[in-house]
This record gives C-alpha cells, sequence and structure tokens, in this order.
C-alpha cells in the first residue's frame, strides 16, 4: 500500500491519507468506548517512539521500552479509572515507570543521564499526557459518549481547512516567520472562524454539550491548535529536519498531523471542567 502511494503526487497521497484517515477516526470514536481506547492507544504508542525517533537525530538516546511502558500504563489507567472499571488507585502505577527511567540508566552503555532521562520523560508526557486526558473529554456525563471525542475531532479538521484555504487565497502577513514561515494571520482568522462556525452547528447536532461550550471548544482549538503546530515546528527546525516521521504519506510523521490536537486537549479538558 505505501510503495503504490509514494508513486502518487503529494496532493493525492494526502487526500487518499486523509479519507482513509478521517473514515478510521470516525468510526473508532463511534462505534465503541473500546475501539476508541484501542485507536488511540496505537497513536500513543507509535507518537512516543516517533519522538524518540526524533530526538535519536542529534544522538540522544533516550530508553524506549520504559516510555513506552510509561505511556502505555498511563493512558490505559486513566481510560480504566474513567470508566469505572479500576479504581483510582491504579493511576499510581505511573510513579515507579517514572522514577525507574533514572534507576535503569545507570545500567546503560555510555549513559547520558541528564539528557536521555529528560527525552525519555518528555516524549511519554507529550503524546501520552495529552491523550490520556481525552478520556476525561470521553466521560463528562460518567458514561462513554464519543460527541466531544469526535467533535473535537471535526473542530480540528475545521481550523485546519479554514486556515489552509484563507491562507491560500488571502495570505500576505506572516504570523510567526522565525518558526513557520507558511503560516499567515489571515490564515489563522479563516481557520478560527470556520471552527467557530462548525462549533455553533454541531451544538444543534450534538447535544451532550452545551452552545457555549462548543464555541469556548473551538476558540480553543483555534489559538491553541495553531500554537502546537508552531511548537512541533519550533522542535523540528531546532534538529533540522522536515518532518517528524514517514509513517502517513503526503502528511509526514504522526506529531506532525496531531500536533494541534496534542497541545489543544489540556486547554479543552480544564475549559469543560471548570465552565
Amino acid at each position: 500500500m505505501s510503495k503504490k502511494l509514494s508513486t502518487l503526487s503529494n496532493l493525492n497521497q494526502r487526500i487518499i491519507v486523509g479519507v482513509l484517515g478521517a473514515a478510521l477516526f470516525v468510526g473508532s470514536i463511534w462505534y465503541s468506548e473500546w475501539t476508541y481506547y484501542l485507536l488511540f492507544l496505537g497513536l500513543t504508542l507509535l507518537g512516543i517512539s516517533e519522538f524518540y525517533t526524533l530526538v535519536g537525530v542529534q544522538g540522544m538516546r533516550p530508553n524506549k521500552p520504559l516510555g513506552l511502558m510509561l505511556g502505555g500504563v498511563f493512558f490505559t489507567s486513566v481510560f480504566l479509572v474513567q470508566k469505572d472499571s479500576a479504581p483510582g488507585e491504579l493511576l499510581y502505577l505511573s510513579l515507579p515507570l517514572l522514577f525507574l527511567v533514572f534507576i535503569a540508566e545507570m545500567y546503560r552503555k555510555k549513559p547520558q543521564p541528564f539528557t536521555n532521562i529528560a527525552f525519555t520523560i518528555t516524549g511519554a508526557a507529550y503524546v501520552a499526557g495529552p491523550f490520556g486526558l481525552l478520556h476525561l473529554l470521553g466521560y463528562l456525563g460518567g458514561e462513554y459518549s464519543w460527541q466531544p471525542i469526535l467533535g473535537l475531532m471535526l473542530l480540528i479538521w475545521a481550523s485546519d481547512t479554514g486556515a489552509y484555504i484563507a491562507g491560500k487565497n488571502f495570505g500576505k502577513h506572516k504570523l510567526f516567520e522565525r518558526v513557520s514561515p507558511g503560516k499567515t494571520w489571515e490564515g489563522w482568522i479563516g481557520g478560527t472562524i470556520l471552527a467557530v462556525l462548525v462549533g455553533y452547528g454541531m451544538s444543534f447536532v450534538f447535544m451532550d454539550l452545551e452552545v457555549y461550550q462548543w464555541i469556548g471548544m473551538a476558540v480553543l482549538v483555534a489559538i491553541f491548535g495553531v500554537l502546537g503546530d508552531l511548537s512541533e515546528s519550533m522542535l523540528k527546525r531546532s534538529l533540522g529536519v522536515k518532518d517528524s516521521g514517514t509513517l502517513l504519506p503526503g502528511h509526514g510523521g504522526l506529531l506532525d498531523r496531531f500536533d494541534s490536537l496534542l497541545m489543544a486537549i489540556p486547554f479543552i479538558v480544564a475549559f469543560l471542567q471548570i465552565f
């Protein structure tokens, strides 16, 4: 499949992967809590692994097995606790794993304790932290609901689409040229407008949240989604790489595709929990 995709133009690759990915996401989130869990568990582990491969470009050697275990355990623990299938004490499992990273570094060949420990923990926190918090969004009402999660994905896609269209047709003023030369204020405004319109429209279809909550989510996606994109661009630029990986033809890596979502989730969960 990947070989066939590689023979297509970048635009065709983006379209095919985008359509297939959207179908997988919508189906998995909607079908059941377990298909949603498996989808995001896979994304969590692949995302952490991609982060470690990315920093390896500069010779860093994070502890990949422990980092993956830490991320997977945290993600699964939060899911089971939110699902009421396990006691809250299960979350404490992540603490010994966190400090095992320090102990394990002593037994590695050519240890670089500060950098290896820091990158191991950062990779797990950057990916598993937000995806673990996503469970709080899915279980806002006590029982699993696909509406807030799928709604968030639609807002991310709307923001990206609006930014692309507006930026391509009207973009003149650079948003943050030093980090991402292609982004413009006009694109950001277009993405914000479309996200708010989609959020308002969804409030009439997805009734789990109030109108102000959907609009609030849209605004947070517009603000922190683009900041997540810029943050990842900053990280890649510091390493001298264009994409975080090659897993998604036409899109780059997982972190390239989900950087906006990873940054937006903590702010959205905090907003919904408080308001």
